[in-house]
């Protein structure tokens, strides 16, 4: 068997190794649960090997690191007079959370620990990783039926301003990014070629799904000797949007004008996300100092088409390779220090740099 070169990518199965793929994509976003997989080769007089079955554990390795962990979702094998082809794909740990009905239970005075772990027991995840500073204790919970798995835990999540996503090596996150973490990159692109290093970038701005201010409405439970709440809020609002665009929204997990407020907050920071897009592809899988490209990482971006010179967020990376291309990755970015910014809090400076959007999020006061 040949050594793997610096890139090649292998997908180990049933305790076996399979590589040397005319093609492939893999993807990791952070805002998209369960991030997908897929390759294929031509066989010839090969075999499908008979541990490579659907629903099959998988680990994808890129150079040899581990970059995701899953399941094998999906399997083609197609002969005809001209061809023998063979290609499967999958997706990571979140299949399951994604496909599947969450465990229904009412708690009360329950910690996001808590709420997690048991929302995820029954799909043999181990305990999840609580990667924030400070989270609530919640006055009560309830899992509806037809509710996903991966739904109740989002909204867990997002209701102490926080998000979940797996690591590559299947441990499930809840906690945001830490923006005080070094810029690991450069992407150049200049007028006269000199130092550039991309193949193509892209800037996107937009007004759809932006919000000038979100108000969020809950509620507060009674109990046996207090009587509910029914009007909790709380409220952010962002003063670079330009046009009136209010948006409420009424979440009755929200049970105290804290987790209101927290909501709110989320929701309005995924609505300034939505503003900028810049989108860029890179020959390689690997940075200058050969780190694999890798969701959330800090990038400097120096375009002078765009007028542009300041820190970018990564939020989605994928690597791919086909006959045509060879072996890129395209990187989305969007602003830096946007996206779910309650994990650490006071770890928040950061260089913003000159591709900031006009004005900024702040919390509105109660009246």
């Amino acid at each position: 068997m040949p050594t793997p070169v610096k890139e090649d990518v292998e997908l180990l199965i049933g305790g076996k190794v399979h590589r040397d793929w005319s093609s492939y994509e893999i993807d990791s976003d952070v805002l998209t649960p369960a991030d997908g997989w897929a390759v294929s080769l031509g066989l010839n007089e090969g075999k499908i090997p008979p541990d490579v079955v659907e629903g099959a554990p998988v680990k994808v390795l890129v150079g040899g690191e581990l970059v995701l962990t899953g399941y094998v979702d999906d399997i083609d094998h197609s002969v005809s007079k001209t061809s023998h082809t063979f290609s499967m794909s999958g997706r990571d740990l979140a299949a399951d959370l994604v496909d599947c009905s969450a465990p229904i239970f009412t708690a009360k005075l329950v910690s996001l620990q808590q709420v997690a772990s048991k929302i995820t027991s029954l799909f043999r995840i181990k305990a999840p990783l609580i990667d924030a500073d400070l989270t609530r204790v919640r006055e009560k919970i309830s899992i509806e039926p037809g509710d996903t798995a991966w739904d109740a835990l989002a909204r867990a999540a997002e209701a102490n301003g926080l998000w979940p996503w797996f690591e590559p090596d299947g441990t499930l996150v809840v906690g945001g990014p830490d923006y005080s973490t070094p810029v690991v990159a450069t992407l150049i692109l200049r007028r006269d070629g000199d130092g550039n290093n991309v193949l193509s970038l892209a800037k996107h701005n937009s007004m759809n799904g932006r919000y000038s201010k979100v108000t969020v409405y809950g509620q507060t439970p009674g109990t046996d000797t207090e009587q509910g709440k029914p009007n909790q809020h709380g409220a952010w609002s962002d003063d670079g949007v330009i046009r009136h665009r209010p948006k409420i929204v009424v979440d009755h997990e929200c049970d105290s004008p804290a987790v209101c407020r927290d909501r709110a907050h989320k929701i309005i920071s995924d609505s300034r996300l939505n503003g900028l897009t810049l989108s860029a592809v890179v020959q390689g899988h690997r940075i200058a100092e050969g780190q694999l490209w890798k969701p959330m990482q800090r990038i400097h971006v120096i375009s002078e088409p765009h007028e542009i010179d300041g820190v970018f967020f990564l939020m989605t990376r994928k690597f791919t390779r086909n006959r045509h291309d060879g072996t890129r990755t395209a990187l989305t970015l969007k602003e830096d220090g946007v996206w779910v910014i309650d994990a650490h809090p006071h770890k928040n400076q950061h260089r913003r740099g000159k591709n900031a959007m006009p004005g900024k999020i702040i919390p509105v006061s109660a009246p």
